[in-house]
């Protein structure tokens, strides 16, 4: 028995593991709250999002929870073109307090985790919820990321992240893609064993970042404002750590405009790999790599055991969680985008070796 067909057979035995993970924690129902009484500090750190931030603010304008509940920061982190001005102008009339937090653009090592954190400097919530500018959310948002916390008394509570249907296939592509991180992610986090977030849609307690130190230790790295932080909350409570499998939940953002924007942006992602403390976070990035460089082998060699014991699993749990995040009109292009996958997992895998990249016009570490 080759190498490549044990990793393939260990790897469907993984998603067979996820699909029967997913498919029980969606069986499980919370139990419900009507107080919604917990103060909720909504964090969003911004650079130049002049075309998208007056939607979410909107959005938030919209929420489903008692306005005097809830207060947004919007921590804006040195942009150059009318953001500022057009969240000024919304704050007039905005039903939440909305509170404008300007950063001097110092050439921090680490821009996103700086603006998270003088932003909770200055909060007032018992629980802190971050998301992007460029970002949208439903009108139980809030509710629901409440209702969660409450219940099953979290530290950190993850909910899903998914793009923005343009019905083209590059954001098809985008979002097939991501669908798989976000859902073996939740997956890990139900069984215990947390190992992925997305500081999109991501909440923890005052309390629980400055027990752990807040970012401390990483703050030399762009990236990881979000699992870094994660990991170490999931140190000391790894039972604490949920994932909110509730439509109400999933925030939209938008896919990567070209090539470019996602050459960078997913080597801003896999610079995170070579720094995870956790070995068995390291392990599994190593393995999935692994899986994904037989698929290769597997073309070169025509060896089509291995490519159906990697499709069809992964197939199938994509399938679910696609469906869930309200893409049923992408699953009939999984098949190819499994196809290509390999590729751009190991090409990006291999280049997350170098140094530096270029996000929101900096350059970056």
């Amino acid at each position: 028995m080759s190498f490549f067909l044990i990793i393939n057979i260990l790897y469907a035995l993984f998603n067979l593991v996820l699909i029967m993970t997913w498919l029980k924690m969606r069986r499980e129902k919370q139990e419900e709250t009507s107080q919604r009484n917990t103060k909720l500090t909504v964090i969003i750190p911004v650079r130049n999002e002049e075309d998208n931030i007056v939607k979410l603010l909107q959005d938030l304008d919209s929420q489903n929870y008692p306005f005097e509940n809830f207060e947004v920061i919007i921590a804006n982190d040195g942009s150059t073109d009318q953001t500022e001005s057009f969240v000024l102008a919304f704050q007039e009339n905005a039903k939440f307090n909305l509170k404008l937090l300007n950063i001097l653009d110092d050439k921090s090592s680490s821009p996103k985790k700086r603006a998270i954190k003088k932003s909770i400097e200055i909060s007032s919530g018992e629980l802190i919820i971050t998301t992007d500018g460029d970002c949208r959310v439903f009108p139980n948002w809030l509710v629901s990321i409440e209702q969660i916390f409450k219940t099953t008394n979290a530290k950190l509570v993850s909910s899903p992240v998914s793009f923005i249907n343009e019905h083209k296939f590059w954001n098809t592509a985008q979002i097939i893609e991501f669908a798989s991180l976000i859902g073996s992610g939740a997956c890990a986090m139900y069984l215990k064993k947390p190992n992925m977030c997305n500081g999109a849609n991501i909440a923890y307690t005052r309390e629980v970042f400055e027990e752990v130190g807040g970012f401390a230790g990483n703050e030399h790295l762009a990236s990881g404002d979000d699992e870094f932080l994660m990991h170490k909350i999931a140190e000391k409570y790894p039972e604490k750590v949920v994932f909110n499998a509730d439509k109400n939940a999933i925030v939209l953002t938008n896919t990567q405009a070209d090539w470019q924007h996602f050459y960078q942006q997913r080597r801003r992602w896999a610079s995170k790999w070579k720094y995870y403390k956790d070995w068995k976070v390291s392990a599994l990035a190593i393995f999935i790599f692994v899986v994904n460089l037989g698929v290769i082998w597997s073309f070169i060699t025509l060896n089509y055991t291995n490519l159906f014991l990697k499709l069809v699993f992964e197939f199938a749990f994509l399938s679910l969680i696609i469906r869930f995040l309200g893409h049923k009109d992408k699953i009939k292009y999984i098949l190819i985008v499994q196809i290509l996958y390999p590729f751009y997992v190991v090409f990006f895998g291999l280049i997350a070796q170098g140094k530096g990249y270029t996000w929101k016009g900096r350059k970056l570490s």
